[in-house]
């Protein structure tokens, strides 16, 4: 999938390496759409991750990326929407395979873990790498079943 349209967030932590990402992607011709936060004022990154969520989740972007400390609130948060899967990552590596073997729709840094070449790298990683299917997608079946259901029909086995 040739990411076209790509929605950012983040929260009061990551202003600086949401606009420098935000700059990054749209050299690579993708549009950005910003709705995260531009202050330095707390704001609380559940509110970023759920919009970024919600827009992939509804079909209006073809995925998002999500920036707070450490990634890992804002992307649980983003979880929590029906059909996304989103990774934090703070290495390429991960980013790579989240995207081959998960079929990830939204990547997650730290602005306070990862440098912003880092950031850029694992940017680069997840956006370069296709969805494998084949083998993955029963997990992924499984992993939407849990969303949908609470339950994995396969655990009571």
């Amino acid at each position: 999938m040739a990411f076209k349209k790509l929605a950012i967030g983040n929260d009061h932590t990551a202003v600086d390496m949401k606009n420098e990402i935000m700059a990054y992607v749209r050299e690579m011709g993708i549009e950005v759409i910003n709705v995260g936060t531009d202050s330095p004022e707390r704001f609380n990154y559940p509110v970023s991750g759920y919009k970024v969520a919600r827009m992939v989740a509804d079909g209006e972007v073809d995925g998002g990326i999500l920036i707070c400390g450490t990634g890992v609130g804002i992307s649980l948060s983003a979880n929590k929407v029906h059909g996304i899967r989103a990774v934090v990552c703070s290495e390429p590596y991960s980013a790579r395979l989240s995207r081959q073997h998960n079929n990830t729709n939204i990547v997650a840094f730290g602005a306070r873990v990862v440098g912003i070449e880092t950031a850029k790298d694992i940017v680069d990683a997840w956006l370069g790498a296709e969805y494998e299917g084949s083998r993955h997608q029963v997990r992924i079946d499984m992993i939407e079943e849990i969303g949908r259901t609470q339950h994995l029909a396969a655990a009571k086995a």
